[in-house]
């Protein structure tokens, strides 16, 4: 994977941050998601409207403590 450097305002990062779903999300998976969330605004406004809620609902639950962590999931899982 070819990979470049960009620069960001701290204003610009800490917007980034609020779509983090969780800790160790990399930037880049950030703004994947959020072009992708874009692209669907064009073709289905309906849709993105509902990715974009459970983004928020999921980043409520995470903030409260609601989430299972890695190990716990994949022992849950059989892993």
């Amino acid at each position: 994977m070819e990979v470049c450097s960009i620069r960001l305002h701290r204003r610009t990062k800490s917007h980034l941050d609020r779509y983090r779903e969780y800790r160790n999300e990399s930037y880049d998976e950030v703004v994947l998601k959020l072009v992708g969330i874009a692209d669907t605004c064009k073709t289905e406004p309906k849709l993105s409207r509902e990715a974009v809620e459970r983004i928020e609902k999921a980043r409520q639950r995470i903030s409260g403590g609601e989430f299972v962590a890695e190990d716990a999931a994949r022992k849950r899982l059989g892993l």
